[in-house]
């Protein structure tokens, strides 16, 4: 019975994929792809934060720098809308000059500084972007001609490329298609990049097309069938029968294992790894308790949960700044200790044990770990109940404070004041007007993190980041588990055009040079 369901599934994916392409010519390239989301839900450039969601940005925009394809690491950027910069001797200072002729998708013309201006203040407007807050360091944004733009600072900002990069709010819009659309931006993006949406079916497909007029070179591939597929059995059944060419893999060892096996078809695992964290929410009692606080970070036995998810995919953290990222201090860590968390609860007036609620997301890379977490707890005597939701719905509902615990992935530019700044600086608290992604309620380092942003002196800044580490770690504002690392499968016939090692859109840019041999 099981196999018939499956079957009827793929017949049915089949079905909806041929109605879906029936509009295109039997000579164009189509790629299809699908992801483990049941949707998307911003396809606005300074909005997007889930791997669905930016996957489909990194296809369709550019910014003034890049990441070449295929590369994660901040020393390799590059020209990108701008073909060259400047910077003053005191680093406050950059001036960009762009490449002329760039077109936006469709009839919205063609790209000047006035569209990188609007671009750059949007997304620090926390209004109208959700990177609002790494841009605090931005004391105006000018035209100085037509084609050069100027960017001042009110102090040195370490990683600056990344800002301006093609990657969050570094993306740059039309600004006439931004503001003529209005709230309608986010499902009918405008980009420089080499594709462009085309259409898009809720909770079923987004299909873009070739920009032909891509100032690189038009696309060897003519359109790309997005596909939301959330169940990992359903991807690999269409992937294996012929029906998908790229797929978002299941990021676990085993899984990757048994990828492998095929011999048509090829297992990407690349960085930036999204960095694993369990985020402890003080606001919620006993949480407010730090003896709580050391009792959870004591009963999570973390060594073991990185032995589930295995040594290719997921390597251990050993800080609240994920592995690798400069700046990262890796002196502390929590030590698993049942005996230890047990008599950290009863002095705390918990002799008994605590019950505390989760909110938790059905994704398959989230809700595993989070059941491991769940027996590992138990142990000390701490029930966590969970209340498992679509991963929509669990964005939403630990933005509203409604879990105790929160588990939580991500990549940023790989500094440690991104991390900082975006997870554990009071200004980014959940619930606040200037609210990022601090689900922790913590405060502790705001002082070293915001002198850390303004020291000039290298040396100086990697110790404010190093004691804005330990604070928090002392606070016990969260536990830090595990880099999952990005993990796709692709048919042989599929051609990056690059080596992929990275990509800080967590897949696979597909490029002017990407090709499909079928």
């Amino acid at each position: 019975m099981k196999s018939g369901i499956r079957t009827f599934a793929a017949m049915g994916l089949a079905v909806a994929m041929l109605t879906a392409t029936q509009v295109t010519t039997a000579a164009a390239t189509t790629l299809r792809v699908a992801i483990n989301a049941s949707d998307v839900a911003n396809l606005d450039p300074h909005r997007a934060s889930s791997t669905a969601d930016k996957t489909l940005i990194g296809w369709m925009f550019n910014g003034l720098v890049r990441f070449p394809p295929g590369s994660a690491d901040p020393a390799t950027i590059e020209p990108d809308l701008a073909e060259s910069w400047s910077v003053s001797d005191d680093g406050l200072v950059w001036t960009f000059k762009l490449r002329p002729d760039v077109k936006f998708h469709g009839d919205w013309g063609t790209l000047t500084a006035e569209d990188v201006v609007y671009s750059l203040k949007r997304a620090a407007d926390k209004e109208r972007s959700s990177f609002a807050g790494t841009y605090d360091g931005f004391k105006d944004v000018s035209a100085v001609d037509p084609m050069t733009v100027r960017i001042e600072l009110s102090y040195p900002v370490p990683g600056f490329l990344g800002l301006v990069a093609n990657y969050h709010g570094g993306n740059i819009v039309s600004k006439k298609a931004a503001e003529e659309l209005g709230a309608d931006f986010n499902s009918k993006p405008v980009g420089t990049g080499p594709f462009m949406l085309a259409e898009r079916v809720t909770q079923q497909y987004v299909r873009l097309e070739a920009n032909k007029n891509y100032f690189r070179g038009a696309p060897k591939i003519d359109e790309i069938m997005y596909r939301f597929i959330p169940s990992d059995s359903s991807r690999d059944l269409a992937f294996s029968s012929g029906e998908l060419d790229l797929i978002y893999g299941k990021r676990e060892q085993r899984w990757v294992d048994t990828a492998r096996q095929n011999p048509d078809a090829v297992v990407d695992i690349f960085q930036p790894g999204e960095f694993r964290t369990i985020h402890l929410n003080q606001s919620i009692k006993p949480l407010d308790d730090i003896r709580v606080r050391k009792a959870i970070a004591h009963a999570i036995n973390v060594d073991d949960i990185v032995t589930y998810v295995g040594k290719d995919v997921g390597p251990k953290g050993c800080s609240v700044v994920p592995t690798g990222y400069l700046g990262e201090d890796c002196s502390w860590s929590y030590e698993h200790d049942v005996a230890k968390a047990k008599a950290l609860l009863a002095e705390a007036g918990h002799p008994d044990g605590i019950e505390i609620t989760a909110v938790v997301s059905s994704n398959a890379s989230q809700l595993p770990i989070m059941e491991i977490i769940q027996a590992q707890l138990s142990e000390a005597g701490i029930t966590m109940k969970m209340n498992v939701v679509d991963h929509p719905t669990y964005h939403q509902q630990i933005r509203q404070d409604a879990s105790a615990i929160t588990f939580y992935g991500a990549a940023r530019f790989p500094v440690a004041d991104s991390y900082l700044t975006q997870f554990y600086h009071s200004a980014a608290t959940v619930g606040t007007e200037t609210a990022i992604t601090n689900f922790s309620h913590c405060d502790v380092a705001d002082a070293e993190i915001e002198a850390a942003r303004k020291a000039a002196d290298e040396a100086k800044r990697l110790k404010l980041w190093a004691e804005a580490q330990q604070k928090i770690h002392d606070a016990v504002c969260a536990v830090p588990l595990f880099s999952l690392m990005q993990v796709w499968e692709r048919t042989k016939a599929l051609d990056y055009g690059y080596d992929l090692k990275g990509a800080m859109n967590l897949a696979p840019p597909i490029t002017e040079s990407t090709t499909l041999e079928r």
